[in-house]
């Protein structure tokens, strides 16, 4: 999953970046609400944490704005306008956390914070976001639990690497839709992290081979998906 971390005081900014990274989040970091919102114009985020006391342009205004926009065609700035969004409020900032949520906030933290809850509340949003209720995500015999970041198939845990996790992770939560090579690059890679040639059909490869070889379907010339309706249907892989 790919984050997008607005947050203007170094030291905190890079906590969060190393603890969101330790979670399995690619995460791009941005210090100003110009750069933020430059960052939202342009690339696909799973999830964004915002500071509302930012330089440049505030916190508040960078939400009022991604909130504001059209959503009719298909491109990052518009698939972001209707992202979960967790403020960060000092203690005493009751009206900025009201404004904030009135604006379209979907959570709030209050500074200092713990980072597991940070975490657990970063899950349930995009868990929201998927429409998907339970916290644990289910299909064709395998289940998937972020919080623990396990993988169990026909119950026994299977062993994944933080890459192969992010793509399982990211095609069950839009299980049944069709998630394109590019797609899952963009939640697998921050800026500035290289991103390795054919890694995504290599991940699949292992996906296919550590649970079975029909989870994944190939979509020829567009992407790949996990079908939403597999559910129960999984043979146990024969090597």
């Amino acid at each position: 999953m790919r984050i997008l971390l607005v947050e203007d005081d170094p030291l905190l900014g890079d906590a969060l970046q190393a603890g969101l990274k330790q979670s399995g989040y690619a995460t791009d970091w941005m210090k100003d609400g110009v750069a933020a919102e430059q960052a939202l114009s342009t690339e696909p985020y799973a999830a964004v944490i915002l500071d509302l006391g930012l330089p440049r342009l505030s916190g508040l205004e960078v939400l009022r704005r991604l909130r504001n926009r059209n959503g009719q065609t298909q491109n990052a700035q518009s698939r972001n306008a209707r992202i979960p969004v967790l403020i960060l409020t000092a203690m005493d900032a009751i009206d900025n956390r009201i404004k904030g949520l009135d604006a379209g906030a979907d959570d709030y933290l209050v500074k200092p914070f713990d980072m597991g809850e940070l975490a657990a509340r970063l899950r349930a949003m995009i868990r929201r976001a998927s429409g998907s209720a339970s916290p644990e995500l289910r299909a064709a015999g395998v289940r998937l639990d972020p919080a623990a970041h396990r993988v169990m198939y026909n119950d026994q845990p299977v062993e994944l690497s933080a890459k192969e996790f992010s793509v399982l992770h990211a095609l069950m939560l839009n299980a049944g839709k069709v998630l394109s090579r590019a797609q899952l690059e963009e939640q697998l890679y921050a800026w500035g992290e290289e991103i390795e040639s054919n890694a995504v059909e290599v991940h699949i490869h292992h996906l296919r081979r550590k649970l079975f070889p029909g989870l994944v379907e190939t979509i020829r010339g567009v992407g790949y998906l996990i079908a939403a309706d597999k559910a129960g249907l999984a043979k146990p892989s024969s090597g």
